[in-house]
Formats: C-alpha cells, sequence, structure tokens
C-alpha cells in the first residue's frame, strides 16, 4: 500500500513595493502606506516596533527625496517573523553618511543615525543605477520583551 502526502508549501512573507514621486509629500505617503501594510500583518508588530518602522520608513524617503535628484523611489516593506524589512531605492549612488546634527534644525543629520540605532541591521547596497538602503526592525521592540 502506498501513500502520498501533499509537498509542504512555504508562504511567502508578506511583501510590498511602491514607487513614490520625489516630492516633499513623500514621506506623508510612505507613512500611511507603512502603516497600511503593518495592520494587515498578523500578528501585527506591538505599538512600539509599528511606530520604529513608520519612522525608519519616514526617514528613509526622507533622506531620499532631499538628498537625491532623482524623479522618484521605491519603497520595498518585508514582514519575516521576527522583523520587517524596509528598503528605499533611488537612482544616486552616493550611499549615507553620518554628519554632526544641525541643532538650528535647518541641516538635518539626525536621520540615518536615528535608523542605525532603530534597526536590528542596515545595509547600503550600491549599484550603477543608484542605491538601496535598508533596515531590518525587530517586530517586538526592546520594551516589550
Amino acid at each position: 500500500m502506498s501513500s502520498a502526502t501533499a509537498p509542504h508549501r512555504v508562504s511567502a512573507a508578506p511583501s510590498l513595493v511602491v514607487t513614490l514621486e520625489n516630492c516633499p509629500e513623500a514621506a506623508a505617503v510612505a507613512r500611511d502606506v507603512a502603516g497600511d501594510f503593518l495592520k494587515g500583518l498578523g500578528p501585527p508588530p506591538d505599538r512600539d516596533a509599528a511606530d520604529a518602522v513608520v519612522l525608519v520608513v519616514s526617514e528613509l524617503v526622507t533622506n531620499a527625496v532631499r538628498h537625491t535628484r532623482t524623479r522618484s523611489c521605491t519603497l520595498s516593506l518585508a514582514a519575516g517573523p521576527g522583523a520587517v524589512t524596509v528598503g528605499v531605492t533611488d537612482s544616486s549612488p552616493v550611499p549615507p553618511c553620518e554628519r554632526n546634527p544641525d541643532v538650528r534644525g535647518e541641516g538635518g543629520g539626525f536621520g540615518w543615525p536615528m535608523v542605525r540605532r532603530l534597526a536590528v541591521s542596515t545595509s547600503v547596497e550600491t549599484f550603477p543605477q543608484g542605491k538601496t538602503v535598508s533596515a531590518v526592525v525587530a517586530r517586538r521592540s526592546s520594551r516589550s520583551a
């Protein structure tokens, strides 16, 4: 007697890719997209972790708009069991860099260090047409652990 079993299927991790126009409203649109994406996850990230993901999205998109001369950038979100990966791709090959924050509020310098503190890990992949800046954010904040 023989028996057959169904093949083991692994469901794909929830993901989303959105192209955003490089304009002042891009970060607000990206925050809304990220918030909706996170609400659709099961189980959802805890509140602090969700806030961290939305803030990372906002900072990375803001940096792409502010520091590149491209027409658009691409936001990608992917959820794994323990983390959400945020990626922003633009057509500038120049990676983000740390600089002294402008405490007068005119020159920035706060975003990239903040992203690096909120994320479990960050990476920058450069290629001839630009770069992708990625940040992996835990689905459970250290405060809720």
